[in-house]
This record gives C-alpha cells, structure tokens and sequence, in this order.
C-alpha cells in the first residue's frame, strides 16, 4: 500500500496524523489501562518500553506500508486521545482490516465516531479501498455500536478465537462495502 507522507485527516473535533515520538506516554497510557485493553487482542502494556517498540512499529509500517496508524489528535489542545489502523491490507481486492483504540478519559464523547467517520471516508476515497473489515470482540457493546453506527454489518462469528491472558473469547467479524458507505453518506 502506498501512502502519503504525514498525512492529516481532519473532522470537527479531531485531527487524525502520524504518530511523533512525544506520543509515546500517550501511547503507554492508553495500551496500559486495562478497560481499554479489556478486549484487545493482547495484554495490557506493562512497561513504557512496549509503547516504544508500538511506536517504532508503527513508524517501520509508515516506510513499508504495511500498516496505517494515524493518532486521534483532539484540535482544541492537540492531546493525542487514540489511535486509528488499516492493516492487513489486500491490494487485489481491496480491502483492509481496521481497528481502533481510545484512552479510557475520551470515552462516550463522540470523539471516535468522528475519527473513524473521517477515517472511513479515508479509506474508500483516497486509497480506493472496496470493503474494511473489523474483528471485535463479541462482548465489546461498544465498540459494535461504533462500528454498526458507521453502517458496518456484523457478518459472522468465529468461536474461541482469541486466548489472552489465559481467558478465551469468540470474535465477531464486521464488514463494511464501499457501495453501503456511498449510499448512507448520500442518503
């Protein structure tokens, strides 16, 4: 996947963009508090260390375009509130994964429905994306509405998927077609 160099999407309340070292005890922070990890895909960050190797990963994926991390920058005092990701990109069908963080402080303010609005948008106009696909986890009422709020459709489920931390939970797989966005955003 190519992509722009530090780039910016901008919403009403939010400015999404690459991640700058200064990000990292934002970065340690979010993936540290254990409600936000609550149903990640791994454990929460147990050292400022960890945040590093995330940012320097994130960067390594900036070069390679494996992977599009953009912050959450809310605009009325550039606090970075979370993250945004495209990955597993497949350039041949075009679609992506995405996903999605927000520190515990930010949460049930909007502000991640405006992110991810302007970040779909992102997806299907710029990069000529066809479908994103999430996989959350069932349990996770939240995060189903954020994505069902976008026109995201829940599409399956797969059983026992994930074992972190020794508990074990199903995920539930969301898809999204650029010709559903189309036609709710023209709506």
């Amino acid at each position: 996947m190519t992509l722009c160099q530090q780039m910016t999407i901008s919403a009403n309340r939010v400015t999404l963009r690459w991640l700058i070292e200064s990000d990292i005890p934002a970065l340690f922070e979010m993936h540290s508090h254990p409600d936000v990890m609550r149903y990640w895909s791994s454990p929460p960050m147990t050292d400022m260390a960890e945040a590093r190797r995330l940012f320097e990963r994130v960067q390594d994926d900036y070069r390679t375009g494996e992977a599009l991390t953009l912050g959450i920058e809310r605009n009325e005092d550039a606090v970075l509130i979370g993250t945004c990701t495209l990955f597993n990109f497949h350039q041949i069908s075009r679609r992506a994964e995405i996903g999605y963080a927000l520190r515990r402080a930010f949460w049930g303010q909007g502000y991640m429905h405006e992110a991810l609005g302007a970040f779909v948008r992102y997806a299907f106009e710029t990069l000529d994306l066809n479908r994103l696909e999430a996989d959350i986890d069932p349990r996770n009422v939240a995060s189903a509405k954020a994505l069902e709020r976008l026109g995201f459709q829940r599409e399956g489920l797969l059983r026992e998927r994930w074992i972190v931390n020794g508990e074990v939970s199903d995920t539930a797989l969301y898809g999204l077609l650029r010709r559903e966005w189309s036609q709710r955003r023209d709506a």
